[in-house]
C-alpha cells in the first residue's frame, strides 16, 4: 500500500525547475528595473512641467497612467495565463514596458506621453504579476521566501531610480527612462529559463480532485449543492478580507511615504531630517523582506503576517511620540514589509478554488495605492497633520483585525470539506490543490500553515 503513495511525491523536482538560477537572477533584476520605472516618475515632474507646459497636477497624471496601465497587465496577464506559455507572456510584458518607457522619453506631445505611460505600465502590471504568480507557486514551502527576496529587489529599484534623476538632474530624464528601456531588453534572454508551461493555480486544480470533491457523488445532489453554495460563500468572504488587507496595508504603505516628511516638519525635525527619515523607511522595507525570507522556510504565512501587522500598529502608535518618531516610522517599514510578498502563497493556499484570487489581489492593491492616498488627505485635512500616525494606526489594526479573522476563517478545520467517501480520490480535500500541484504543498505541509512554525 505504501509503494502506490510515492509517485504522489513524485512530482517534487518540477518546482525548482520552474526557472533555472540565470531566470531567478534575471526575474530579480526585472524587479529592479519595475521598482525603478515607478519611482521615476515623480523626480521627473519639474522637468516634465518645463518640457509640456504642465500644470503640477496635469504633471501627476503620468504616474497615474503608469497606474492604470498596471492594473489592465495583471487582468491580461491573468486572463491569458495558462493559454499562452510564460515565456511569450513575460517577453511581450518587457517589450511593452521598454517600448513604453522608451516612448515617453521621446514624446513630443503630453497626450502622448500619457499613451505610453500607460504602455508601459501594461507590461509593467505583467511583470508584476506574471513573475509574483510564478514565484508563488514554482518552489514549494519555499516560494514566500522566494517572493520576499523578489520583491525586496523592487525596493532596491525605487530607492535607486530617484537617486539617479538626482545624480543627472531632472532635465535628463529622457536618458535615464531610455537607459533603462535598454537594461530591459537583455532579460529578454534568460527567459529560456523559464518553464513555458503554466503550473497549476489554485482554482486550476479543480479539473481533478476539485470536481469529483465537490459535486461528483452519488450520495445525493441535495447535499453537496447545499454545500458548494456554502463553499462559495465561505470562498468569497475569505477572498474579500484579503483584498481588504492588501489595499489597507498598501494605504499605509503610501500613506507613510507621502506624509511622514509633512508630519516630522511639524513637530520640529528639519526639513533634511524628515527627508532622511521618508528614506530611511523605504530602506527598511526593503531590508525587511530580506530578512523575512529565511523566517518564512521556519514560520508559517500566517503567523509571518499577524507578527507583521502588530508590529505595524505597535510603531505607528509610538510615531505619535515625537521624540521617537523618525525610529518608528522607520520600525513600520520593517514589519510591513514582509506583508504583500508572504501574502501571496497563503493566499492561494486558503482559496484554492479562486481562478482569479491573485489578480483579484494585486489589482486591488494597485487600485488601493492609486485611492488611499486622497482618502488619507482628506481624514488627516479634517483631524490635523499632527494625527498621522494615529490615523494610520487605526488603518493598521483594522489590518490586525483582518488577519486574526483571515487565520481562523482560513484553516481547515473552519472550511467545509466534503465528505469522506470511498471514491474520493487521495488529495481531494477542500484545502487542497491537485496532485499536480508542486508536492512541497501537500496536505501535512497545508496543516503547519496555520500559524504554527514549520517542522
Amino acid at each position: 500500500m505504501e509503494q502506490p503513495e510515492r509517485p504522489t511525491s513524485a512530482p517534487s523536482p518540477p518546482p525548482p525547475q520552474l526557472f533555472s538560477r540565470a531566470a531567478v537572477a534575471a526575474s530579480c533584476v526585472g524587479f529592479v528595473l519595475i521598482g525603478a520605472l515607478q519611482a521615476l516618475y515623480g523626480p521627473s515632474i519639474p522637468a516634465l512641467r518645463d518640457t509640456y507646459g504642465l500644470s503640477p497636477s496635469a504633471a501627476g497624471l503620468g504616474l497615474s497612467a503608469h497606474f492604470i496601465g498596471g492594473v489592465m497587465g495583471v487582468l491580461v496577464f491573468d486572463r491569458l495565463f495558462g493559454r499562452i506559455g510564460n515565456r511569450r507572456l513575460l517577453g511581450w510584458s518587457y517589450l511593452l514596458m521598454a517600448g513604453g518607457a522608451a516612448g515617453f522619453a521621446l514624446a513630443p506631445t503630453w497626450p502622448l506621453a500619457l499613451g505610453l505611460a500607460l504602455l508601459a505600465g501594461l507590461g509593467f502590471g505583467g511583470i508584476d504579476y506574471g513573475l509574483n504568480q510564478l514565484f508563488a507557486v514554482g518552489f514549494g514551502h519555499r516560494s514566500a521566501a522566494m517572493l520576499n527576496i523578489l520583491n525586496a529587489h523592487f525596493g532596491i529599484g525605487a530607492v535607486l531610480g530617484p537617486a539617479l534623476i538626482g545624480l543627472v538632474g531632472a532635465a535628463n530624464y529622457p536618458a535615464v527612462f531610455l537607459g533603462f528601456a535598454a537594461l530591459t531588453l537583455p532579460l529578454l534572454l534568460c527567459l529560456a529559463g523559464v518553464r513555458d508551461e503554466a503550473p497549476p493555480r489554485g482554482g486550476d486544480a479543480e479539473t481533478g480532485a476539485g470536481t469529483s470533491a465537490d459535486g461528483g457523488t452519488s450520495a445525493g445532489g441535495h447535499t453537496s449543492g447545499a454545500r458548494r453554495r456554502v463553499r462559495a460563500r465561505s470562498l468569497t468572504t475569505i477572498l474579500g478580507a484579503f483584498v481588504v488587507l492588501y489595499v489597507l496595508h498598501v494605504a499605509i504603505e503610501s500613506g507613510v511615504g507621502g506624509w511622514e516628511p509633512t508630519h516630522l516638519e511639524t513637530i520640529g525635525y528639519g526639513a533634511s531630517t524628515a527627508a532622511s527619515a521618508t528614506s530611511a523607511f523605504w530602506l527598511m522595507m526593503t531590508v525587511g523582506r530580506f530578512l523575512a525570507a529565511p523566517l518564512a522556510l521556519r514560520w508559517s504565512a500566517p503567523a509571518i503576517i499577524a507578527v507583521s501587522c502588530a508590529g505595524m500598529t505597535g510603531c505607528l502608535l509610538l510615531a505619535a511620540i515625537p521624540a521617537a518618531a523618525p525610529y518608528a516610522y522607520a520600525g513600520a517599514g520593517l514589519f510591513i514589509a514582509p506583508i504583500f510578498p508572504t501574502g501571496l502563497p497563503w493566499l492561494l493556499r486558503a482559496a484554492p478554488r479562486a481562478h482569479r484570487a491573485g489578480a483579484l489581489v494585486m489589482a486591488a492593491s494597485m487600485v488601493g495605492g492609486v485611492t488611499a492616498p486622497p482618502a488619507l488627505g482628506k481624514a488627516i485635512e479634517l483631524a490635523g497633520v499632527r494625527a498621522v500616525p494615529l490615523i494610520l494606526c487605526a488603518v493598521s489594526a483594522v489590518c490586525l483585525i483582518t488577519t486574526g479573522w483571515l487565520i481562523r476563517a482560513a484553516s481547515p478545520s473552519v472550511l467545509p470539506t466534503p465528505p469522506a467517501s470511498g471514491q474520493a480520490a487521495p488529495g481531494t480535500r477542500s484545502d487542497e490543490t491537485a496532485p499536480a500541484t508542486p508536492s512541497d504543498e501537500t496536505a501535512p505541509a497545508t496543516r503547519d500553515q496555520q500559524g504554527r512554525p514549520r517542522r
